[in-house]
């Protein structure tokens, strides 16, 4: 064995239990995410891991689930990723297990620990950041991850899937200016979610290549969810000169829009026209049905779940970043202006 403790080119469990200055048995506790080990040594015994490499080299088999990792769960936006991903990896005989981090970026500490006893196939992280020492506990124990529509932007080191957000900003708007719209106002969702950002850049574009002016004072920032886009709407709607189109980042928004009209005695689309983006089953049953970009949702799932499948057997995703194509979908809820 050399003198760092490698054997092979592998740093062993003996290794960095000497290190830590406890037995080789809590350092498998460890790293199999097992309890009986206080806080404070098992910070140790992670960073030593960290500092180290080191690489599982024992078989530990696998629990035959895939885990996926959500912000939330409380919309169908994300069950119909959930179904991509089940329907991906059933064939395989794999289940799936869910993860809600109740609307923060990064899973709590307490997530990981709980993740390694579970020994999943992989990881799939839907709109999450894994932080640095996260990322090395999934690395060292080689589980996979994969990211889905991540939050920031995307890195060759871990897999991605979205989809084309620049784009259909672009045709949601064009679609608005082609009917004759010129003052356009879009609600976006928080500036951290790359998503968010790219289809803001979208909107933009569409604007600039029209030749029309950009006001500043047309575009909020809202919670992606309905009472964001019904409160921006009221402001957007109180202005006097108010907007006669909206685009907004998602269907939700989309329907806080609606109600915000409602309120103040505008019709869609006769007095408001209105975008959204994701086509979620219940946009076709609004009143009236919402035009929307078609963000292929479950296929994201579907594609996230077939590149860990390939890690997980040791292969390489064809590509490191995968992006959907959008589709706008025209229903009634855009008409040209008054």
């Amino acid at each position: 064995m050399a003198a760092d403790g490698r054997a092979g080119g592998e740093v062993r469990v003996s290794w960095i239990a000497d290190l830590a200055g406890v037995s080789a048995s809590t350092v498998s506790k460890v790293i199999h995410g097992r309890p009986g080990v206080s806080d404070g040594t098992r910070r140790r015994i992670e960073e030593l891991i960290r500092e180290h490499g080191f690489q599982k080299n024992e078989k530990v088999e696998a629990v035959p689930i895939v885990e996926v990792v959500f912000q939330s769960l409380d919309s169908l936006w994300a069950l119909e990723i959930i179904r991509g991903v089940e329907e991906a990896v059933r064939p395989d005989g794999l289940a799936v297990t869910l993860t809600e981090m109740h609307g923060g970026h990064t899973p709590e500490s307490a997530w990981a620990r709980q993740m390694l006893a579970r020994r999943p196939v992989g990881v799939i992280a839907v709109s999450a950041e894994f932080s640095e020492a996260q990322l090395a506990q999934l690395g060292s124990r080689a589980i996979p991850l994969v990211a889905l529509d991540p939050t920031g932007e995307p890195t060759h080191s871990i897999p991605s899937v979205g989809a084309t957000n620049w784009n259909g900003g672009l045709v949601a708007t064009r679609h608005l200016i082609g009917l004759g719209h010129r003052r356009i106002a879009m609600v976006n969702g928080p500036a951290e979610f790359l998503c968010c950002r790219a289809r803001l850049d979208g909107y933009r574009a569409a604007l600039d290549a029209a030749g029309v002016p950009q006001d500043r004072k047309l575009v909020r920032t809202a919670p992606l969810y309905h009472d964001g886009g019904r409160d921006a709407a009221r402001e957007l709607l109180r202005l006097p000169d108010r907007p006669t189109a909206v685009f907004a980042a998602n269907d939700l928004q989309a329907l806080g829009v609606y109600d915000a009209a409602r309120e103040l005695g505008l019709r869609i689309p006769h007095d408001l026209s209105v975008v959204g983006f994701d086509d979620l089953a219940f946009t076709q049953w609004s009143d009236p049905p919402l035009t929307t970009v078609r963000q292929p949702l479950r296929r994201m799932g579907a594609e996230a779940a077939g590149m860990l499948l390939t890690l997980a057997a040791g292969g390489e995703p064809d590509n490191d970043r995968v992006e959907l194509p959008t589709k706008l979908v025209v229903r009634g809820s855009t008409a040209p202006p008054p």
